[in-house]
């Protein structure tokens, strides 16, 4: 599915008119990767959450495919993002009451598939970032790193066409960091989903296919000048 903006604007209140960002345009198909950095405070986070339906634009829409993100209710987007979403954090958001394999295993949970499958799926999963050995360990016995593989894991279990990155490395050290965005990257290009991430660190950044500054009037694309 190819992921489409056209002319986002958000406010900070509406009865203002006040933008926090305006005319922000973009088109993402299946297996890219963007990152979009800027200034604190000028709306990346927002920008994501806009994408993900869990805040509205002011105006403007987003295609995913053939669906108009921007028309849908919240029952039915919520729906979409079920099955269409993955979402990478970074405070990683595992449960630590379950085990790696059931913290994968959730979203198939909530697409109603039997345990024995998710836990099939999870596993295989978990295989592809190294820690099929660690399945039934807990999070808190994992390093950071190693957290965030399992976050991965979950992100893409279930097979979505867009994968949102907030901050992701931003509680690991430099090379754990470049290990896992390595990963990340790798996993959601051959699995032909879109990666947009969001963050502050430039070395992150260049290892999109595609580095994006968010303005107050746009998105520059600065992929050539690196």
């Amino acid at each position: 599915m190819t992921l489409v903006l056209e002319r986002l604007t958000k406010a900070f209140d509406p009865s203002l008119g006040h933008p926090l960002f305006r005319d922000i345009s973009l088109r993402l198909e299946p297996g890219q990767s963007a990152a979009i950095v800027g200034e604190s405070g000028v709306g990346k986070s927002t920008l994501l959450n806009c994408i993900a339906g869990l805040e509205r634009v002011a105006s403007g829409r987003i295609h995913l495919g053939e669906q108009e993100l921007t028309a849908l209710d919240d029952e039915r987007f919520a729906e979409l993002r079920k099955r269409h979403f993955g979402f990478v954090f970074q405070a990683f958001h595992l449960l630590p009451h379950l085990t790696l394999a059931q913290n994968v295993a959730l979203p198939l949970w909530l697409l109603e598939k039997k345990d024995k499958v998710a836990r099939e799926q999870a596993l295989a999963m978990l295989e592809r970032v190294g820690l099929e050995h660690r399945a039934d360990d807990w999070p808190r016995h994992l390093s950071g790193g190693e957290m965030q593989r399992v976050a991965i894991a979950r992100a893409l279990v279930h097979e979505p066409a867009l994968v949102l990155c907030d901050e992701p490395t931003g509680n690991l050290d430099p090379e754990r960091a470049a290990g896992v965005l390595e990963l990340l990257f790798e996993r959601t290009r051959d699995a032909g989903a879109i990666t947009l991430l969001v963050t502050h660190s430039q070395v992150a950044a260049a290892k999109a296919q595609r580095t994006l500054r968010l303005t107050n009037n746009g998105l520059i694309d600065e992929t050539v000048s690196q």
